[in-house]
């Protein structure tokens, strides 16, 4: 079964390979064979294991993966995550693809992990935004979810949310709900983005189904989530870090959505080594 990344895989490979790997294949003899560890340089929470697998299935399917991790396992430095076996030319051309891949999506789902533990104990869901790496969205959202977080819209196409622009384009949050509300089935939902206790007032009269709250304070976000009484879900959103993530939790808003979750993950440090 060809995964839903394979054109991501395929498209770094050209990238990277071109006309080919000109070093790789100049002195590794053709039938040379070769096994490689992937091994973690820091703790992090594995993710990504699939996209290495598919990476090296691109180049040569005789390439095999052989885990001692799965996704969303907790790892320590210089555990080894997984070996890889096969013609040695194919381990060395796909190694920094894998590498790019399985570094960011581990730093995703570590990242989100810590956010997720922050909150532990408050119903409250940790989601991420659409701040991801142009062509990696399926790939960081996924990410995610392996780290314990949940997925807001996965794309312009499954979800209504009235930002402040539509807001200023349609006169009032009224309007603008109304307009989407004619426009909609009655399986969608609306979230509008607030800024002041007025504006979370207007969407709750307007209908709205979930409000997010932008960069309010956490006194605001108290007083928003008692004037809401359940009505309608709440997103806290803007300027929330590990530091006070819990303290934006503990206020009883619904869902803390984290840009930083996809946009600032980073990479972790990972190292795969060949022995011949």
């Amino acid at each position: 079964m060809i995964p839903p990344w394979s054109d991501f895989v395929q498209n770094a490979l050209a990238e990277d390979i071109g006309r080919g790997d000109i070093t790789t294949n100049t002195f590794v003899p053709a039938g040379a064979e070769a096994e490689a560890v992937l091994v973690a340089k820091e703790d992090m929470v594995v993710c990504g294991l699939p996209v290495v697998r598919e990476v090296f299935r691109q180049i040569d399917e005789r390439i095999r993966i052989l885990p001692e991790a799965s996704d969303g396992a907790g790892v320590h430095a210089g555990n080894v995550i997984c070996n890889i076996q096969g013609p040695a030319r194919g381990i060395l051309t796909g190694e920094r693809v894998a590498l790019n891949f399985f570094q960011n999506l581990s730093a995703v789902a570590s990242l989100t992990s810590q956010y997720v533990e922050r909150v532990d104990g408050l119903d409250c869901r940790i989601v991420d935004t659409r701040k991801t790496t142009p062509g990696m969205r399926l790939l960081q959202k996924y990410a995610v979810r392996v780290g314990g977080g949940h997925n807001h819209r996965m794309g312009l196409d499954d979800g209504v949310l009235i930002k402040e622009n539509h807001i200023a384009l349609a006169g009032s949050i009224t309007n603008a709900v109304e307009s989407m509300r004619s426009a909609l089935t009655h399986l969608h939902r609306v979230e509008v983005e607030t800024e002041t206790i007025a504006q979370v007032r207007e969407a709750l009269e307007a209908g709205a189904h979930i409000i997010m709250l932008d960069n309010m304070s956490l006194e605001m976000m108290r007083e928003a989530v008692a004037i809401a009484g359940g009505k309608a879900l709440l997103e806290a959103s803007g300027n929330v870090n590990l530091d006070n993530v819990r303290d934006v939790a503990e206020t009883g808003v619904d869902l803390v959505s984290i840009g930083a979750l996809t946009h600032s993950a980073g990479n972790k440090d990972v190292s795969l080594l060949v022995r011949f």
